[in-house]
Parts: C-alpha cells; structure tokens; sequence
C-alpha cells in the first residue's frame, strides 16, 4: 500500500511538475521527470544542492545582483537570471494602489520564472513603518514611537500586520527592522531606532517574529533583515553614514546586541550599513561581515549591502572591480545595485575568473540565497497571495495601529492636570501638524523623504481630537493659531518637524521648532488659555527655554495613519504610559546626551508621567 500510494504521489508531482516546467521552460532531465530541486518533498538542503550543481557562474551571479524596479525590464530579469528587485523609497507602480503592486510582482516573477532553471525571485522594500510604500497601507508609528511603548507584543503584531499586507502585493522581503542604537539625535536616522540603548532594539526583534510568522515560508510570511550592521547609530557627530570611532568593546556591548538577538530569532537577511567602524567601510569589513556575524554569532542568512553600498567603500562616485571584490570577499552574498547592475554582474564574472573572488564565496552567497527562497516556498508558490489584499489599510490594521500611537505617546509635562481634557471642553486647535497626514508620519512615507499633505488615507490628530470631543462640544481649528480667545478651555499646538529621511534629517546646528511653529504657540500663550503641545517629531527637539510657557507636552513622535491614538491620550480615553526611549537634552550642544554619561537631561531615559501623577 505505502508504494503504491508513494508510486502515486510521485507520479502526480512529475505530472504537475512537468506541466510547470513546459509553462516556464524549465529544467526537463533526460527521463523527463522533474529535476530534484523541484520537489518540495526533499529537504531544503538536499534541494539546494541539486539547484547548484545546476547553475553556471552566470546563473550564480545574477542570484546575487538586485536592480532596481526602474532600470531593469522583464526580458532583462530572464536573460541575467536575476535574483531580486527592489523599490526603493517612493517607487511605485502607477496607478499606486495594492492591485497595482501585485500585477507588477506578477510580471516581474514570471519573467523571473522564465529562466532557463525557473528560479523564482525575491521583491524587497523598506516596509519600515507599515507597507509604507503602497498608497492605502496601514502606517504605524515609526520605531522610536514603538521603543517609547515598551510592548515588544504589540510590536510584533505590528510585524504580523505589515508581512499581511504584503503579502497581498507578493512582496516577500521587508528591509526592516532597523535595530541600530542611536547615541546621537542630531542623526536624520534617530527614528528609525528604538532607543538609544541596546535593551531597547534588541527586546523589539520580536517584529522580525511578526515579520516571518512562526515558520518562514508560512501563510503571510515575509522574510525580514536586521538592518544596518553595525553600528550606524553610534558616528561621530550623528553623521549618518560617518565613522563610528569607539572600541571593539563598546562596539559589541552597546551596537551587536540586537544583531544577536536577531540571528537567535532566525532573521533572514542582514542589510550592511553604509557607515565606517573606526576608518574602515563595513561594506568591506570581513572580520565583522564573516567572522563575527556568520561565524561568530552563527548568522545562516544571507548579507545584502545597502542601495548603492559598494560604491562608497573607497570614498569616489560609482563602484570599481576592486570595490566588488572587496565586498563580496568581506561577506556580502547580494549587492543591492540599482541602476548599473550590467557593469556589477561583469565586474564580479571577471573577479571570479581572474581569481580574486574564489568560486567558493560565490557558492556559499548562492547557497545562502536559494536556501531562504525555498524556505519561503517561493518555487512553490511564486506569484501574489491576493488573498490578502483585503488585509491592506483593513479596520483591524487601523485598530492596531491606532492602540500602537497611544501607547508611544509620552506626558513630559502636565501642570495643573491641564489633561486630560474632558469632552465637552471648548477646545482652540493649532499647528502645521495638526490636520496633515504627512507630517504626522514623517519619512519613508508612500515617498522616500516623506511629505506634507493627505498622501495617503488615515485620520489627522484633528481628526481623532473632533471625534473624542461631544459633538456638542466646540473644536476650532487654525493652522497658525489666529483667532483664539479667553473663551477656550484650552489650546492644543501640533508642531514639530518637515518630514526627512536619513542624511537629509542631519542636524549640524540648531535643533530648535520651526520659527512659524513657535509664533503660533505665541499666539496660543498670549490668550491666557492653557497650552498644550503636542509635538510631532522624529527626535528630541531643543525646547526647554519655551517650555516654561506651556502647561502641558506630549512627545507623539510620528504616529502614522491613525491620529486618533493621540486623541485617545489627550482625553483620556488611553491612559499615557509611554516612557522616553532617549535622552532628552536640556539643550543641543549637550548631543551626543545619553542614559549614563553624567550631563544632566531636560528629561531622562525612560522618564513619563501618566495621570496619577
């Protein structure tokens, strides 16, 4: 019986295997059954071994090479036998919606498919903060708003959250979560941590859990990556993309934490950071690509560099071949290369014949590779589960993230128990922040440096303050706060930062409010109506010589999609239980300013009040 019904099964996966191949023209053996790498049966060893000894260096170097979306075409996927594409921040199909992202991971896949092995590929995006990418998709709070919740469960649900909706497109591969430590606000990358020590990131890895699933490959599985190894959240001068000049001691006890955490976890992928450690570029540091991060902490993913990370490592524009040897011999297994991917795959074909890459490196980045595309079930089930379109910007997603934003906000300040406010307050509203989608969710926001403006559907802070308030209850809204009188029971000012990505969001001097933020508070003091500050912002802001004129600050830090969290804590709907994942600076020239050091904060690590108090 067991032979026959085995006899059974192999036939019907020859059968359906067969019929696959001849759609794709794939791989036939000379008794014309399938190649072994086709049977899902197999374990993903055996698998990939039998795929490698299939694969000539072409094949092999075009799984490590991943262009761009908009500099690559499908017949050019099928002839290099490329193994990813990415979308880098903002690049998107058009119309940009969820059916639009799934036709075009469709027909990238299956040029993909196409190839003479039938190799599926992988789609990565920077799905930092939700599938912040794709017009509609749910925005959660960004990671320094998480760290202030202290929920590492909540977190992971987000995770879970994201890989849902996308899923839905077909992307399967997420450059999240950032778990650098920033020690510097003055980086334009400050949000995108958790903390500034390493307790924080590393107990917030449990978005890689929700990222994954329980088994990769699983329903609404993605695969995740540790990003940017290591140590960007430590240069000198917060510079993003500078030199981290500490100690190998310090470097492993305040930066690897969360890296290691990760590995435990099974991350992935890792994504090299652009930054140097001590001089040396990490995009060619072997000691900590191959012998820390693989050997050391038994790291079995595979390293991608960062966009255009190689071509920084001997400081001139664009990349040579001894930049690409350099780096592929430090560890790295895919180069994120998105325009001149041509000139990558024949630079490193003549590193390899010439000897200065070992074929042996090339084989371990392929096994690396193909061992995560299988574990996804890539060959399996290549194309989008549209299923889960339906996920996309859903009220349970919007639920979520909306207790996610009342979790992150942070009471500094609350004289008088100004909050919270009582619904039938008459309440005055005011501030650049208040009623713009695009400013409460900052960078990485449906464009790579985020913008003002209703970019994508959600709920304003306005919004979610109207609908807490009886509908009796008067709310006036002015953007620059003309119009207040004595009559209101209080005023609330939304202010804080432009949106910015990474080293556009440098600081070098003041870090201080915008001086139109700062006239309307103005005008809100001068009534006499007590004020409230809400402010919206990636980072700590230099605000202690004004903070004498308010009665109440809440740190919101950049909520997302779903103002109405804020509300929620304003009213008292959600108590406030946030708790500074920074330092606070009692002004900016005490950056770096962090938990420990001996200068004295404004507020310190892990200071909130809540209600009670």
């Amino acid at each position: 019986m067991y032979c026959s019904s085995m006899r059974f099964r192999l036939l019907a996966f020859g059968m359906l295997a067969a019929f696959a191949l001849v759609a794709y023209g794939g791989p036939v053996r000379a008794d014309s059954g399938p190649a072994p790498y086709l049977d899902p049966q197999l374990s993903v060893e055996d698998r990939v071994d039998d795929l490698l000894d299939r694969m000539s260096l072409d094949d092999k170097l075009g799984q490590m090479t991943q262009p761009e979306r908009r500099y690559v075409t499908p017949e050019e996927i099928t002839r290099y036998r490329l193994g990813s594409v990415l979308s880098s921040g903002g690049s998107a199909p058009s119309p940009n919606t969820p059916e639009s992202w799934a036709d075009m991971y469709d027909g990238l896949q299956k040029a993909a498919l196409a190839g003479p092995l039938r190799i599926p590929m992988m789609y990565g995006v920077d799905a930092v903060h939700g599938d912040n990418n794709m017009v509609g998709a749910t925005i959660f709070p960004h990671n320094i708003g998480l760290g202030a919740s202290r929920d590492p469960a909540l977190v992971r649900e987000i995770g879970a959250a994201t890989a849902a909706e996308m899923a839905g497109t077909g992307v399967d591969w997420d450059f999240a979560p950032c778990l650098c430590v920033v020690r510097n606000d003055r980086w334009g990358r400050t949000y995108e941590s958790f903390g500034e020590v390493p307790e924080l990131p590393t107990v917030m890895t449990t978005l890689i859990d929700g990222l994954q699933g329980d088994e990769l490959g699983g329903p609404g599985s993605v695969l995740a990556t540790a990003k940017h190894y290591v140590g960007d959240g430590g240069t000198d001068g917060g510079d993003d993309r500078g030199d981290t000049r500490i100690s190998e001691k310090e470097l492993r006890a305040v930066h690897l934490p969360p890296f290691r955490a990760a590995v435990n976890r099974g991350v992935g992928s890792v994504m090299v950071s652009y930054s140097s450690w001590n001089g040396l570029k990490m995009h060619q540091n072997k000691y900590l690509i191959t012998d820390v991060l693989k050997d050391e902490l038994g790291f079995k993913g595979f390293v991608v560099s960062d966009y255009n990370g190689i071509d920084e490592i001997d400081g001139k524009r664009g990349f040579s071949e001894d930049e690409v040897a350099s780096a592929i011999n430090a560890g790295i297994d895919m180069v994120m290369v998105p325009t001149e991917w041509r000139r990558f795959i024949d630079y490193l074909r003549t590193a390899v014949k010439d000897g200065d890459v070992p074929m042996s490196r090339i084989d371990d980045a392929n096994r690396r590779i193909l061992t995560k595309k299988f574990q996804l079930g890539l060959f399996e089930h290549p194309m989008a589960d549209r299923a889960y379109l339906k996920t996309v910007g859903s009220p349970a997603h919007r639920k979520l993230a909306r207790k996610a934003v009342a979790e992150s906000q942070v009471l500094l300040k609350n004289e008088d128990d100004v909050l919270p406010l009582d619904s039938d307050d008459k309440v005055f509203v005011a501030g650049r922040s208040a009623d713009d989608i695009g400013m409460q969710s900052g960078g990485w926001t449906i464009t790579w440096q985020g913008e003002p403006g209703p970019i994508t559907p959600g709920t304003t802070i306005l919004d979610g303050i109207r609908k807490a308030a009886d509908s009796s209850a008067a709310v006036t809204y002015s953007k620059d706060g003309s119009g207040i009188d004595k009559s209101y029971d209080a005023a609330i000012a939304v202010v804080g930062e432009t949106p910015y990505a990474e080293y556009h969001g440098d600081l070098t001097g003041d870090m201080g409010l915008d001086a139109d933020d700062l006239k309307t508070i103005d005008r809100l003091h001068a009534s006499g109506v007590p004020v409230i500050v809400v402010l919206v912002s990636g980072r700590p802001l230099d605000i202690a010589a004004e903070l004498p004129d308010w009665d109440a600050l809440v740190a919101s830090w950049l909520p997302g999609t779903e103002g109405a969290g804020v509300a929620d804590v304003l009213y008292g709907d959600t108590a406030p239980t946030g708790r500074l994942p920074v330092t606070w600076m009692r002004e900016a020239a005490q950056e770096p300013i962090n938990k420990g050091d001996g200068k004295k904060p404004l507020f310190p690590f892990g200071y909130g009040l809540t209600y009670d108090d």
